[in-house]
């Protein structure tokens, strides 16, 4: 288990410096063409964690957008789910289906170090290939039982929200497996980066849920990344990128699930 130094929590990074961190979120976590500034340390992309969820609901609610036209145009609720994932992975490049997919092909080596070998190898395997399908079936079926474009708009709104927001969690609870890369990144461990996104997990949920299904929203997604963080631990020693990406995923399919189960 990591230590944290709650001692170095710092109450009024929680109000200042938003703007900036919303921007680096986005330069970071999506495609968009905004000018990556030259000069950014890792501290600033280790505090723009913290924007994370934004920038995920601005991604989810283009698709939820993709969602509402294809329906409108005449498409059945799964093929419209799949038009909504297909944008919102087009716009992040796919970042966290790698992390998945590299997570999924890291589980079969030999040992720790064999493990982060393969996840660092730039090839995708069978393994990861199932996982990522799998994802993009399964978010795509629980979309599609929502059915409803207002529903799926909330649904895939709130789960992109709370599984950006709950992922920071694991830099509490594990160390860095790398010495490079985001893992290494957080490294230190900052507090009040995950009482931020958890803050604005739990708004997310909350206001596009309500409370009964916000609750279980967030609980479901914090069972999953608990899950992944247990298997890192023992498969891997501690987290990566490419584990932030894959609990990421995890989460999202958590809270669909209990958005799906409760209405």
């Amino acid at each position: 288990m990591a230590r944290v130094d709650w001692s170095r929590f710092d109450w009024s990074s929680l109000r200042r410096g938003w703007l900036e961190d919303i921007r680096a979120a986005v330069v970071f976590f999506t495609i968009l063409p905004l000018a990556p500034r030259a000069d950014a340390a890792p501290d600033e992309i280790a505090r723009a964690l913290r924007a994370w969820p934004i920038v995920g609901a601005g991604v989810a609610a283009a698709g939820a957008v993709g969602y509402f036209l294809a329906t409108a145009l005449g498409l059945a609720p799964l093929p419209s789910a799949l038009i909504a994932l297909g944008i919102t992975i087009a716009l992040t490049g796919a970042l966290h289906e790698d992390g998945l997919a590299d997570f999924a092909d890291g589980l079969g080596g030999r040992d720790a170090e064999r493990r982060l070998a393969i996840m660092h190898d730039s090839h995708i395997g069978v393994f990861g290939a199932l996982a990522v399908t799998l994802s993009v079936a399964f978010r795509a079926a629980l979309l599609a039982q929502l059915s409803t474009p207002a529903r799926v708009a909330a649904g895939l709104i709130a789960a992109a929200a709370v599984s950006r927001g709950v992922v920071p969690l694991m830099t509490l609870t594990l160390a860095p497996a790398r010495e490079v890369g985001l893992g290494a990144m957080l490294g230190e461990r900052r507090p009040e980066i995950v009482v931020a996104a958890a803050i604005l997990a739990v708004v997310a949920a909350f206001l596009l849920l309500g409370v009964g299904a916000g609750v279980s929203t967030l609980a479901f997604a914090s069972a999953a990344i608990f899950c992944v963080a247990a298997l890192a631990r023992s498969r891997l020693g501690g987290y990566t990128g490419d584990v932030l990406g894959a609990a990421q995923q995890a989460a999202e399919m958590a809270g669909l699930v209990a958005v799906a189960i409760f209405p």
